[in-house]
């Protein structure tokens, strides 16, 4: 959302509204997934896949390679999409680009973070798991934050809006 308001394809006065939306329909997603990975006998939420780094990235990578992954990746995913719908782009493939960039996205980071790319989904998570999630969450809403207005300004400065 502020990528897109960044490259000029947002309204400002729509952000607000777009991301509470966004975190709330997040928050009900993750209470389902709650309600299922608990709903076996010895059923433990885990991780709950949050984001995190150091002793909480899957592979145990630093504070300063899940700042760079989250950042590149949120860029890279902003710039297809709005390169994929841009009016001058081939119509009907955008879904196409767009999906597999974030497949991509995921292979790449998964093991670094378990993938944020957006607050929403990392915010989710972190309520449900507490401590030490909540404790990283900064990351994983400023980084991408920065990471999508980057690439709006890019795309902006390209000529792309």
């Amino acid at each position: 959302t502020i990528g897109l308001w960044a490259g000029g394809r947002f309204s400002g006065k729509e952000i607000l509204p777009y991301i509470i939306s966004q975190i709330l329909g997040a928050i009900v997603a993750a209470a389902v997934l709650f309600v299922i990975v608990t709903g076996r006998e010895g059923g433990e939420i885990g991780g709950f896949a949050a984001n995190g780094y150091g002793e909480h990235s899957p592979a145990g990578y630093s504070m300063l390679a899940a700042i760079v992954t989250e950042f590149v990746m949120t860029y890279m995913f902003l710039i297809v999409i709005l390169g994929a719908t841009y009016e001058r782009a081939p119509q009907g493939l955008a879904g196409v680009a767009i999906g597999l960039a974030l497949t991509l996205i995921h292979l790449i980071s998964i093991p670094v973070t378990n993938t944020s790319v957006n607050p929403a989904r990392s915010i989710s998570q972190a309520l449900f798991v507490g401590d030490w999630a909540l404790a990283q969450l900064w990351v994983f809403i400023v980084i991408p934050v920065l990471g999508a207005l980057a690439a709006g300004a890019v795309y902006k400065y390209l000529g792309q809006k």
